[in-house]
């Protein structure tokens, strides 16, 4: 039988949550019988309804417009431009939150990991890593994952690209339908010297608690430690898949340099 769009969905994302149509139904509120049908499209869904299917789903917002639009309906999540109006209140937390991680780096990341916005203490370690040589990407797993960027200066590049590719490999694990990810991971994969195996999830080994990024640089090796910031609970799917990356030193020597780099830039501006 061939299901509708909505029914493809569902039995995909029941599938990715191992849920059955009697688990979904009753975590839903809904009948197994009612569910049955608006998968086989013999039944249309209230917005209602898809709401509550949509949490026990756990789907984000672009997908739980997806979900909508299948149905017949319009999406109910805004997606509006990262520098438009609506979004300013978010836009100058997200500022705030970026310039008080100075002098350590700060990036404002997509769901596609290109990047949205960056920090001084960002600029500064990027010149001092690249010789002031500029990246030809403005995507964060290009720069990693492309020889001519800053991946030659990676010590630890393939403990550090497998981490990527975990991240990348977990998030279209949890948007199926998401092409533009799996696009994404075609093309970092097509990089010289990343194993073939890692198109496939299961080759990757287990993570480790914390990852430590290391860089050669003509100040020696630098050290940082990632945490990621994001907005709770957003009603736009814009905020929904922004997240705000702080660097943090891993030693004391990263630390120093880090803050002569600052004093430096603050003493060539009159500062």
């Amino acid at each position: 039988m061939r299901h509708p769009p909505i029914g493809h969905l569902l039995r995909e994302w029941r599938g990715l949550r191992r849920l059955s149509q009697l688990d979904l139904a009753l975590e839903s509120g809904i009948s197994t019988r009612h569910l049955s049908y608006i998968e086989t499209g013999k039944a249309q869904a209230g917005r209602g309804v898809l709401a509550r299917i949509a949490d026990v789903l756990a789907m984000p917002l672009r997908e739980r417009n997806a979900l909508m639009v299948a149905a017949g309906y319009a999406p109910h999540y805004a997606e509006t431009a990262f520098d438009a109006p609506a979004l300013d209140m978010m836009r100058r937390a997200v500022g705030l939150i970026v310039a008080h991680q100075e002098p350590y780096p700060a990036f404002v990341l997509d769901r596609y990991w290109n990047v949205l916005q960056v920090n001084d203490g960002a600029i500064r370690i990027n010149d001092l890593v690249m010789s002031g040589r500029q990246s030809p990407h403005g995507n964060i797993l290009h720069q990693v994952f492309d020889p001519a960027d800053i991946r030659a200066f990676i010590v630890n590049w393939e403990e550090v690209a497998e981490k990527f590719i975990r991240h990348l490999h977990q998030e279209i694990a949890a948007s199926p339908g998401d092409g533009r990810g799996q696009a994404l991971l075609e093309d970092i994969l097509r990089y010289p010297g990343v194993p073939k195996d890692w198109q496939h999830r299961g080759a990757l080994g287990a993570p480790s608690p914390i990852l430590t990024m290391t860089f050669r640089s003509s100040r020696g090796e630098l050290s940082f430690f990632e945490t990621i910031t994001t907005f709770s609970t957003p009603r736009n799917v814009t905020l929904d898949e922004m997240r705000i990356d702080c660097a943090f030193p891993a030693d004391d020597h990263t630390a120093a340099v880090c803050a002569a780099l600052a004093a430096e830039a603050r003493a060539a501006n009159g500062h």
